[in-house]
């Protein structure tokens, strides 16, 4: 019996109409269950609720309410929700801004259809997706957090919680970068193991995403190992 037997459940967020509905098209045309669009960003919010799709595309330049914000609302309020960010912004301080606030992939609006639905279908299962250059540009940024000096704060929290060895392996892969396939591949278990070691590992460390998870594993040199 085939893992996906319902379709990946996709709403798309843009404030110009040619370009949602164009986009809303290619996805059901590619088998996605399209189940609501929105203009603007307190319309997002309130539709996304309401629809419960699995993956947002989100585009971040919106009126009322900016992508940002609509992300860290609807993550915060479902860390399972899975965002891919579509824009016309290349700009790092935009990227990282979305990162930071809960997208878990970027891709500019200059990619092919191809590139589109590839990008939603891996975002669906928890790989982060980047336009090239920009997957490098934040984990440069992440490195850079992890050097910082710890806040005084985190003295008083319990220890870190205990994670198997085969959890660790798994996370230090990730934090190299290596997508579910490849993981799966090279420790010969399956696609869906390595996703359930992730969200076992997503659970213990009370942490939302893919991207968080990658943090947390250079902070502790794991990326190096």
């Amino acid at each position: 019996m085939s893992e996906q037997r319902s379709p990946i459940r996709v709403m798309v967020v843009d404030d110009h109409p040619m370009w949602r509905d164009a986009v809303a098209r290619d996805l059901a045309e590619a088998g996605f269950d399209v189940v609501a669009t929105a203009g603007d960003g307190e319309q997002a919010v309130r539709r996304a609720r309401a629809a419960a799709p699995d993956v947002l595309v989100l585009d971040l330049n919106l009126p009322v309410l900016p992508g940002v914000q609509v992300c860290k609302e609807l993550v915060g309020a479902n860390p399972a929700l899975r965002v891919l960010v579509l824009s016309a912004s290349g700009e790092h301080a935009d990227v990282l801004e979305a990162v930071k606030s809960g997208a878990t992939g970027y891709l500019l609006k200059s990619a092919s259809t191809e590139e589109l639905l590839d990008a939603v279908r891996r975002t669906a299962v928890g790989d982060p997706v980047f336009t090239p250059g920009l997957a490098g540009l934040v984990l440069g940024e992440y490195r850079r957090l992890a050097s910082d000096p710890a806040p005084a704060a985190d003295s008083d929290e319990p220890k870190a919680p205990q994670l198997t060895d085969r959890e660790t392996e798994v996370l230090r892969l990730v934090a190299k970068g290596l997508s579910y396939k490849q993981i799966a591949e090279r420790l010969v278990i399956s696609h869906r193991t390595v996703q359930n070691h992730v969200q076992n590992t997503l659970g213990k460390l009370q942490l939302h995403n893919r991207v968080e998870l990658v943090r947390y594993a250079i902070e502790r040199g794991l990326d190096d190992a």
